[in-house]
């Protein structure tokens, strides 16, 4: 292995250790230090790494814009112990990712749901239950949907009002406080779920009928026969509501209700950031920009702001 090609297998188990997955990273980084070892280069010069960015007949812009991040992460790292390193700019390319407008669920669209999960077949299953109870769940907690379907049983304290969310997006364990309502529900979820387990402890919390986890794929598809079923999505449509987006309600739900009680939302959004499990409060600003009602609250706050001054 060349010495670059250590440094990037270093890089790689430092960033992992503090916590970071880095799947596609690490896989297109370790293509980058076989490319380099290739054209026998010892140092990274942004001609290198803009060749091998383009490499491919069918890369799309937005390939090109993603393995950028990923050379200019390492190189940034890697120019402190090889002052030959060059940090390919971050304008180098014009491709600026664009992210998925949300789809703000209503109450009624999140009735419809939950009315037409119970009706899932089997008839006296547990399936209804599962998806009628999951869904519920993502609607008030603002959770990622691998992270509700991850929760172990032990996670889900019910005495304590708490889950725990593990193995996140970014490596970090965080707790999650629950109302009481939803409470009420998870304890009804729990009871229906015994009969299915003969006997067996439960080691995730949502289970199939056959105590297995959740297939999150199983779930995706799931959520979309519902979605066509209340009217959310066309018969044939691929695009429409997301599971992702009951999230991005629940983010907007509180930052509405902060605008209008009052509260000062810019010294609490780190708290709603910690809640989300987002790594940086930035993030969490662009919800701000997703709700137009937002916008216009978090505008009219500035504007009495700067009417305030002398």
């Amino acid at each position: 292995m060349t010495p670059l090609g250590q440094a990037i297998q270093d890089y790689l188990a430092l960033r992992r250790r503090l916590g970071f997955k880095l799947r596609d990273a690490g896989l297109c980084l370790v293509k980058f230090a076989a490319f380099m070892e290739a054209r026998d280069a010892p140092h990274i010069t942004t001609a290198l790494a803009l060749e091998w960015i383009r490499q491919g007949p069918s890369v799309t812009p937005a390939t090109w814009a993603q393995r950028l991040g990923y050379v200019r992460g390492f190189a940034r790292h890697h120019a402190a112990s090889d002052p030959q390193t060059e940090v390919p700019p971050a304008g180098l390319l014009p491709f600026r990712p664009r992210r998925a407008r949300p789809y703000l669920y209503s109450d009624e669209d999140i009735a419809q749901l939950l009315r037409s999960a119970l009706d899932l077949p089997p008839a006296g299953g547990l399936r209804p239950w599962t998806y009628h109870t999951l869904l519920g769940l993502l609607s008030v907690a603002g959770l990622r949907v691998g992270e509700a379907i991850r929760l172990m049983d032990a996670d889900v304290d019910l005495q304590e009002g708490l889950l725990t969310i593990r193995g996140t997006k970014f490596g970090k364990s965080r707790l999650v406080p629950i109302h009481s309502s939803t409470l009420e529900v998870l304890q009804q979820y729990r009871a229906h779920r015994e009969p299915f387990l003969a006997g067996h402890a439960a080691s995730a919390f949502f289970i199939t009928g056959r105590g297995h986890h959740l297939d999150i794929g199983d779930v995706h598809r799931t959520f979309y026969r519902l979605s066509r079923q209340v009217g959310l999505r066309g018969a044939t449509a691929s695009h429409g509501p997301r599971l992702h987006d009951f999230r991005h309600r629940f983010a907007v739900q509180t930052l509405l209700r902060w605008y209008r009680s009052g509260e000062d939302v810019e010294r609490r959004l780190p708290v709603l950031s910690t809640y989300l499990g987002h790594a940086h409060v930035a993030d969490t600003y662009w919800y701000l920009s997703a709700c137009p009602e937002l916008m216009g609250l978090a505008v009219g706050r500035l504007e009495r702001r700067w009417g305030e001054l002398p």
